[in-house]
């Protein structure tokens, strides 16, 4: 069975971006290392126009096929005429009850049950999916992430949108890996423990 896995960017003090979910302040700390890792390890993960920006063109997907990202993640992009912002992808859903139709035919909507629809995904063959954000998504499914890979950048905001609006709950997890890069950004996986 596939697992979902959380690969989010946050501050040290747990959020995901500023108050209207703007995440801009966290790109000053990416720096070459942390891209390097992340062509090492996640080149799917960035987006196709930062795949070209970066050389990255032609990697192949090294653990994520399939992405699902919740409207208010997925916006920015379409604003900025990025319809299909993970096309090197197998498959990308955007979770939204306001959009009818998809702005492009390699993007599918998600907009009844996304807890039905991620454990239908979970049950595809091919590589893991990606829970690419927000909040309140990560909130929504929770009880259905496996794994969550946090990349955490050396900064404190105060306030924002938090990393999951899932409510109070302990939910233990076990330690699976830690990388430190030089730029002060740390990258951690955590397995869900059931």
């Amino acid at each position: 069975m596939r697992r979902l896995t959380y690969f989010i960017a946050t501050t040290v003090d747990g959020f995901i971006g500023a108050p209207d979910g703007d995440a801009d302040f966290i790109y000053p700390y990416v720096d070459a290392e942390f891209i390097e890792h992340l062509r090492a390890e996640y080149p799917e993960t960035v987006s196709g126009a930062g795949r070209a920006q970066l050389g990255m063109d032609g990697l192949p997907p090294r653990r994520f096929d399939t992405v699902v990202m919740g409207r208010g993640t997925y916006e920015p992009g379409l604003k900025a005429g990025m319809t299909s912002p993970y096309g090197h992808l197998r498959e990308q859903y955007v979770v939204s009850r306001s959009l009818t139709e998809s702005p492009d035919p390699a993007v599918r909507l998600i907009s009844g049950d996304v807890v039905a629809a991620v454990r239908e995904l979970k049950g595809r063959d091919g590589l893991d999916i990606w829970l690419c954000g927000g909040a309140d998504l990560a909130g929504q499914l929770v009880d259905e992430i496996d794994e969550y890979i946090v990349k955490t950048y050396p900064l404190v905001v105060g306030t924002g949108m938090p990393m999951s609006r899932a409510g109070f709950g302990v939910r233990p997890l076990e330690l699976t890996g830690c990388t430190v890069l030089g730029g002060g950004q740390i990258v951690t996986s955590y397995a869900v423990k059931r």
